[in-house]
């Protein structure tokens, strides 16, 4: 893997914010929570309409948003799917280009009309809710379904028991805790986990994140402009978007060729620092599976001993891992208990974090974090962040 990277320290995140979550439809739209994190993030950062060029989110339109927010004029504007990291990516790459100066990078999570128990259970707002395809869910790999698939494959490859999946699902429930944020903030037991409702074999309600209403917010820039703003910059050290050949649910060669691999051997290459280093860490957890595929192959522990690394580090008077006695994992509570962020949540954390603006979070002197976001197939994300 190459370990060119121009960009490194020479993009800043200058501030994070984020209008909480909502595990239940709302009478909110999608552009009016984008409003409330981007004035937000504006005034943490002391700047205003006029000073954004750039605009860097999935939905709504960067047109809706600029409009809705009086931006009166940007010179680059993008879309990207998600997770999170396109956008990173992308905003990262307009400000080190110079393509854009201030760039305001915005997420919004909502869960739809279709989205709830009531027209699951309904099954003409099910088959709705699913296409036109002849192959509905679940019957097709596809989309969600994989991963419950692949998680079947790693329990009987690794003898791994489901407590290991439990594991990722209290940790994250002990830290959301702490997060006023989080939709989730019950303490569980692993026997709640083995109780909970199974949704599809082997994975239970809690081992899939929540769909929530919500948005997060982030000011891109120069460093040298982030520095003349209230808080700490957070320099991106690295970022990566992996992906193989086979990236279809269906297609996967196996458990040791996939998207993360990519992402941790381009990753570890282009950084400056590695989990030797790290203060806190952020895999991705939309299913638990995913949290301990990535611990695994990030290099923490060797492949199908996620749930015994977790149980080494674990640190009973919080119910929650502490690798080393002092790494948290996810402190949110990430998107099993704060919500379904798509990666958004762990960024914006990991940027508080850096900045000494966690709260009752915070990790004493945290300078380093490092993100591990999406699942296998087209999704695989990892960044870098440095306390400028």
């Amino acid at each position: 893997m190459s370990s060119r990277n121009p960009l490194r320290h020479r993009v800043a995140i200058a501030a994070a914010a984020s209008t909480g979550f909502t595990a239940a439809n709302t009478e909110r739209t999608p552009t009016d929570l984008t409003a409330q994190a981007c004035i937000s993030v504006m005034e943490h950062c002391g700047i205003r309409a006029a000073d954004i060029d750039g605009l860097c989110g999935s939905a709504p339109s960067s047109a809706v948003v600029q409009s809705t927010l009086g931006i009166p004029r940007t010179t680059w504007s993008a879309t990207p799917s998600i997770p999170i990291g396109n956008h990173i990516a992308a905003a990262a790459a307009a400000v080190h280009s110079g393509l854009a100066s201030t760039v305001l990078l915005y997420h919004a999570s909502y869960r739809m009309a279709w989205n709830t128990s009531a027209s699951q259970k309904d099954p003409f707002r099910r088959i709705a809710s699913q296409g036109s395809t002849s192959t509905r869910r679940p019957e097709s790999i596809a989309n969600a379904a994989g991963y419950p698939a692949w998680a079947s494959r790693y329990l009987h490859e690794f003898n791994v028991p489901r407590t290991a999946f439990g594991l990722v699902a209290i940790n994250d429930r002990s830290n959301a805790i702490q997060n006023p944020l989080a939709v989730k903030r019950t303490p569980i037991t692993m026997d709640d986990y083995l109780c909970a409702r199974m949704i599809r074999e082997p994975l239970c309600l809690l081992d899939m994140d929540i769909a929530v209403d919500g948005a997060d917010a982030f000011i891109i820039t120069t460093p040298e402009r982030a520095r003349d703003m209230p808080l700490p910059p957070v320099l991106i050290d690295a970022i990566v978007l992996g992906q193989t050949d086979r990236n279809d649910e269906d297609q996967l060669r196996g458990l040791d060729y996939h998207g993360q691999n990519v992402v941790v051997d381009a990753l570890r290459a282009k950084s400056e620092f590695w989990i030797d280093d790290v203060d806190v860490y952020f895999p991705y957890d939309g299913f638990t599976f995913l949290t301990l595929s990535w611990i695994e192959n990030t290099g923490w522990c060797a492949r199908g001993e996620g749930g015994d690394f977790l149980r080494q580090h674990w640190d009973v008077a919080t119910n929650r891992a502490l690798i080393d006695s002092r790494i948290p994992i996810n402190p949110h509570g990430g998107s099993l208990s704060e919500g379904a962020t798509q990666g958004s949540g762990h960024v914006r954390e990991a940027v508080h974090q850096l900045q000494g603006q966690a709260g009752d979070r915070q990790v004493e002197g945290a300078r380093r974090a490092l993100i591990t976001l999406g699942g296998f197939f087209f999704n695989a994300q990892g960044v870098t962040l440095i306390r400028g």
